[in-house]
């Protein structure tokens, strides 16, 4: 958001910091790079991606970061002509903690291991946040840049698995990969950094 409007308040620190509005007597509306939301002035915002045309507003949540940052996801409705797919180029993808996957026709997604790469800058962080007086200001500036790292590793994975995601769907009719327990897996075989590192989840959401 960017603009003179006061920010939305969150009332338990802890808990996951968003809430979700429902269109009512256009409550909501976006106009020319702004958004109108309940009981704040128009904001400027960044917007990520078009929304096709003739759409109708649905609904929007509005979340915040542990380093502060606020985003609005917005739902819309809208028509669109789905026409029949003939399913003729078919790959197959088979899971692998280093790669991200191996596909049947043996390419690799050349996963760039972020956590990792990041682990030590995050170590030292984490470091010096320990020894710093909780609730004091040098901690909470301290906080941020701890929470600033993680949401970069974060960002980073999501735009990379987004990218390989979109190229697969655009070059395939279909993509077939294995139905696999992530998180079972990790506690099973100790994996727990390097399962959350590869991915594998978000990337077969994004992919579906």
């Amino acid at each position: 958001f960017e603009g003179n409007a006061d920010f939305p308040k969150f009332k338990n620190r802890k808990a996951k910091q968003s809430y979700t509005t429902n269109l009512v007597n256009g409550n909501i509306e976006l106009k020319d790079g702004h958004i109108k939301l309940p009981k704040l002035k128009l904001v400027k915002i960044k917007q990520h991606r078009e929304i096709p045309a003739d759409y109708k507003l649905k609904s929007c949540t509005i979340s915040r970061t542990k380093s502060g940052k606020y985003y609005v996801s917005v739902l819309t409705e809208y028509e669109k002509d789905i026409q029949p797919k003939t399913i003729e180029n078919v790959i197959g993808l088979d899971f692998a903690m280093a790669e991200l996957y191996v596909s049947s026709e043996n390419e690799k997604a050349n996963y760039p291991r972020y956590y990792r790469v990041m682990s030590e800058k995050l170590a030292k962080a984490g470091r010096i946040l320990s020894k710093r007086k909780k609730g004091s200001a040098r901690w909470n500036k301290q906080r941020l840049v701890v929470a600033k790292l993680h949401e970069k590793v974060a960002n980073q994975r999501m735009n990379f698995l987004h990218h390989k995601s979109k190229e697969l769907a655009s070059n395939f009719d279909a993509v077939v990969i294995e139905d696999l327990n992530m998180k079972g897996m990790s506690q099973a075989l100790h994996f727990g950094k390097s399962v959350h590192d590869n991915g594998w989840g978000m990337f077969t959401t994004f992919l579906a």
